[in-house]
């Protein structure tokens, strides 16, 4: 069956993953993270996306992005293009480097922007190479922290207020966060609703309404209720759904 066509439109939000042909490694020293955190930033000043976190792993990519007029396709295009470009050069090889179609899925912001920024930073030591968040390089947890934003990459003034208004207790309060256990399980990051959609019912009926054309048969993984949706929220952040309103971005969800 053919794939649908991606759904973009200014202010959609992604989880993108792009993973290595056949799982080979795309990053085999230091000076290759750094590479690609240069196209990362090119590609930024040129299109202007937003960048809310990634971390770079040995063989695949996370990134959350919120993508601007540029659509998200030409920005992913031009990053592992220039990238592969590079790598192919470097290490004498041809091809692909990266397998087929990257992964996007269109996520409903404000009900998963911190289990996102939250998954994606402990990729790490879901994957055993790292004991801390503090230990890994290669993530965005390092600008939430304070530590280094290299080349201003990372978008954090949206996340950062949701836990305070003050900098320094936001970033407290992100780091309490990320130290706990709970969070987004593996197969609920990717519980998706056509393939390519995740949010509240509400969310992915009005996507597909006016993006998408309809659901593809056989395709609805997983309905979650608002109500279903709120119980899971305060289940794993331990949070009451009546103290936020997601239309209010100051407020923590």
């Amino acid at each position: 069956m053919a794939r649908k066509p991606r759904i973009e439109f200014e202010g959609a939000f992604y989880h993108v993953i792009t993973r290595g042909n056949q799982r080979q490694k795309i990053f085999k020293e230091p000076k290759d993270y750094e590479r690609y955190f240069q196209y990362l930033s090119n590609y930024k000043n040129r299109y202007h996306y937003l960048l809310y976190a990634y971390v770079l792993m040995a063989n695949h990519v996370h990134l959350l992005i919120e993508m601007q007029t540029t659509p998200l396709s030409k920005i992913l295009q031009g990053i592992n293009q220039s990238y592969t470009m590079y790598f192919n050069r470097k290490y004498g090889t041809v091809g692909h480097l990266f397998q087929g179609r990257y992964k996007a899925i269109l996520c409903e912001r404000d009900t998963y922007l911190l289990g996102l920024v939250k998954y994606i930073h402990q990729n790490p030591i879901r994957a055993g190479i790292a004991k801390t968040l503090g230990n890994y390089r290669w993530s965005s947890h390092y600008a939430y922290i304070g530590k280094t934003n290299a080349y201003g990459l990372v978008d954090i003034d949206r996340v950062l207020e949701l836990f305070s208004e003050r900098e320094g207790t936001a970033r407290r309060n992100y780091q309490e966060f990320m130290g706990d256990e709970k969070g987004f399980k593996r197969e609920e990051v990717y519980a998706t609703v056509d393939q390519r959609l995740q949010g509240g019912e509400a969310f992915t009926k009005r996507m597909l309404e006016e993006h998408g054309g309809g659901l593809t048969k056989g395709m609805r993984r997983r309905e979650y209720s608002l109500s279903q949706i709120s119980r899971s929220v305060e289940a794993v952040y331990g949070l009451s759904a009546k103290c936020h309103n997601i239309g209010n971005p100051k407020l923590v969800l």
